[in-house]
């Protein structure tokens, strides 16, 4: 029998420990002196869920990376037009394609996307068109309509082939796309459809798909393209359509679809052969989403014996995995006396001062509260019994500011006790408020008696207050987060709720992208890059929580309790934050979900002594 080092040509090395451990010593075998066993580095493969998508829907093109994956189009008892981005353990809601569809090819990134062909219905379609992270816009049509085609690349180099079109042929067609025009490209050497693609456009991989139906004839082909022409490569082990694929041409994997039943075996393709993985997905399921690549891709969506709307995440690596979590609410201590007031601090160290006990009869209030992670306790009244006041700052240098009926006052707290601060030029209530205890804004809110709702905006420097460019939409009950330099102030109302969101850079405002929910008096944490908001008052406080990373408005798990006119406006970050009254006394905990994260290579025991 062949010893170790006539097989590789050196001997197992004798360590007293384990060496770091990396990719650049996979398959490495040595002897650990102090456990007396022998080891080695293997790849560690597995599945794991991630965030259902917010629509169960099979037949959906796809694009992009296990964090940063895109859904477009597909269909369920319905057709749908709908995308869906997934930022590694959630999905939220895109731009909507031109038309309902499903069937359709995909290619690129999520802020770089590109859907192409499909079926409207029973109607085969020929047209493009490219995301750009927000809106799908129209691209160059396709030589031929077709639908039930596989494709990849990116958004300016796509690729697709095979497929079906009208009346009902399959097709071995290729056509390459430059970002504004298809052209013909070599034919596949095997005609199908249902199948699956990946790579580039000068590199792509094709394989699985039908052949002929009825009766069914399911292929397990395999081909290479070079920019030019389709070779034949290595055969799956499981020959299937309906499955998904990612990765490029020779470092691929493909996932799930239909042999004699559904599957969720999984292989990998290193450009030579496939082989089998040792993790399977946990639904089985056909016509499934897939992105990604080899060691790390995502499959979502599909049919069992229903549509689903799973997402499973596979990690093919040195490294352990942690899962990716969905974000939560967990309850806290309850406050002492339940009202609506305002706020200042974080998750495990805020305050909660005056505000009311109800709108009819109002009952102002001089109370304040601190949080310190589990209990609320009472600390020194504020100055004077004031509701629909403002607040920011932390739980030792918070401000409160203005309130009804049209209140100028401004109180600082240090932790201890209370002091007045500059008076607002303008007495309001219900405003934004923005920033810390000597660097603060106050946005928009009401005028009482004139029934204004103001565009004003205010500065604090820590002693006075001054007059700063104003707000483009005039709203009372609007969300403050971020800083007087890079502020955020989302909803509010009028007569009506509104769903309006700006930005302030330090000079001027600019309106961007709507907040998915309208309305006022809601909570909110953070910055004007990374920023929550919770709750609200569109008729009666409801329970919903979006988060913003700049540019984009993303679902998050929502409260247990529905609440408005809370403390929370600032109360942590995006990722960590706290809501409390707001006609409860329940106390709620946000932890932002996370997508999975390597937790470090294990050495695998191959023998002991």
């Amino acid at each position: 029998m062949a010893d170790y080092a006539s097989i590789k040509g050196n001997r197992v090395q004798y360590l007293d420990s384990d060496p770091t451990l990396s990719s650049a010593n996979e398959g490495q075998v040595w002897y650990n002196n102090a456990t007396g066993a022998l080891k080695g580095l293997v790849q560690i493969k597995a599945w794991s869920s991630g965030g259902n998508m917010t629509t169960a829907r099979r037949a959906i093109g796809s694009a992009g990376t296990q964090t940063a994956g895109l859904g477009f189009g597909g269909i369920s008892t319905v057709l749908f037009d709908n995308t869906e981005e997934y930022n590694g353990y959630t999905w939220t809601a895109g731009g909507s394609l031109a038309e309902v569809k499903r069937e359709m090819a995909g290619a690129g990134t999520q802020t770089a996307g590109l859907g192409f062909g499909g079926l409207n219905n029973t109607v085969v379609l020929s047209a493009t068109e490219e995301y750009n992270g927000s809106t799908w816009t129209a691209g160059g049509t396709m030589g031929t309509a077709r639908g039930y085609l596989a494709g990849c690349g990116t958004q300016t180099a796509g690729l697709g082939f095979g497929g079906f079109d009208n009346p009902g042929a399959k097709l071995n067609a290729t056509e390459e796309y430059d970002g504004s025009a298809w052209t013909a490209g070599g034919n596949l050497g095997t005609a199908r459809y249902i199948f699956a693609g990946a790579g580039i456009q000068t590199a792509g991989l094709a394989f699985g798909g039908i052949i002929s139906s009825p009766p069914l004839v399911v292929s397990s082909a395999t081909e290479e393209y070079n920019g030019t022409s389709w070779t034949a490569g290595e055969n799956l082990n499981t020959a299937r359509y309906g499955l998904g694929g990612a990765g490029t041409q020779d470092n691929a994997l493909a996932f799930g679809g239909f042999s004699t039943a559904n599957t969720g075996v999984a292989e990998e393709y290193d450009g030579s052969s496939w082989i089998t993985s040792s993790a399977s997905m946990s639904t089985v399921r056909r016509v499934i989403g897939g992105c990604g690549t080899r060691a790390a891709a995502l499959a979502f969506g599909g049919y069992t014996t229903t549509n689903v709307a799973n997402t499973e995440e596979y990690f093919s690596d040195i490294a352990n995995y942690s899962a990716s979590s969905q974000s939560a609410w967990a309850s806290g201590g309850n406050v002492n006396t339940n009202r609506t007031t305002a706020s200042a601090g974080t998750q495990t160290a805020n305050v909660i001062f005056a505000g009311q006990l109800g709108n009819s009869p109002y009952a102002p209030q001089s109370i304040v509260e601190e949080y310190n992670g589990s209990t609320w306790t009472s600390a020194n009244t504020y100055p004077t019994s004031v509701g629909n006041l403002s607040g920011t700052g932390t739980q030792t240098a918070a401000l409160g500011i203005g309130g009804y009926p049209n209140v100028t006052t401004t109180a600082e707290y240090d932790g201890t006790s209370w002091s007045p601060g500059g008076a607002l030029g303008t007495g309001r209530e219900l405003m934004a408020g923005i920033g810390i205890q000597t660097a603060a804004l106050v946005a928009g809110g009401y005028i009482r008696g004139s029934e204004v709702f103001t565009t004003a905006v205010e500065q604090y420097d820590g002693s006075s207050w001054t007059t700063a460019p104003s707000l483009n939409t005039g709203l009372y009950g609007r969300t403050g987060s971020g800083t007087t330099s890079a502020g955020l102030a989302a909803g509010g109302q009028t007569g009506t709720t509104s769903n309006a969101v700006e930005e302030y850079n330090g000079t001027s405002w600019t309106t961007v992208n709507t907040r998915p929910y309208s309305a006022g008096s809601a909570m909110g944490s953070g910055t004007q890059t990374a920023a929550l908001n919770y709750g609200g008052n569109p008729a009666s406080p409801v329970t919903t929580t979006v988060s913003y990373d700049g540019t984009n408005w993303s679902s998050e798990t929502a409260m247990t309790t529905g609440r408005s006119m809370g403390g929370g406006s600032p109360s942590g970050t995006s990722s960590s934050a706290l809501a409390s009254t707001g006609g409860t006394s329940a106390t709620e905990e946000f932890t932002a979900g996370a997508p999975a994260t390597p937790t470090g290579a294990a050495a695998s025991t191959i023998t002991t002594s």
